[in-house]
């Protein structure tokens, strides 16, 4: 099996599922990110009054261009620790899964909904 299509991981408790914070943020800034090693794009993301504008890196090239992902709400992990990416400390993991040939896809609200909410 690949990655992508990896056996389910072990069971977890909810109480488990509830330390990770997702949240739906919007994109208020998209730009390329050359300096990555993979193809990227760097992102700041809007998560309302309470979280605030957090930075991205994501390898979301193969279907989005900066220009269009300006205004799309996304869903991203909020209480990871920040990872230095290349010249870039990424604050928050935005959150996709992969399509048939293992590229990144972006997970989103179906409909407009207010910033900073929390998946439950």
């Amino acid at each position: 099996m690949t990655k992508d299509h990896a056996a389910a991981s072990p069971a977890i408790s909810f109480d488990d599922f509830l330390k990770v914070d997702i949240r739906v943020g919007r994109i208020v800034e998209a730009a390329p990110f050359p300096e990555a090693r993979k193809p990227a794009i760097k992102l700041m993301i809007d998560f309302g009054a309470e979280i605030g504008v957090k930075k991205s890196s994501a390898q979301i090239t193969r279907h989005y261009t900066p220009e269009e992902l300006v205004g799309r709400q996304v869903l991203a992990v909020v209480n990871f620790p920040p990872r230095q990416i290349g010249p870039i400390r990424s604050e928050v993991l935005t959150l996709g899964v992969p399509d048939a040939d293992g590229e990144v896809v972006l997970l989103a609200p179906d409909q407009e909904v207010p910033l900073g909410g929390r998946l439950f």
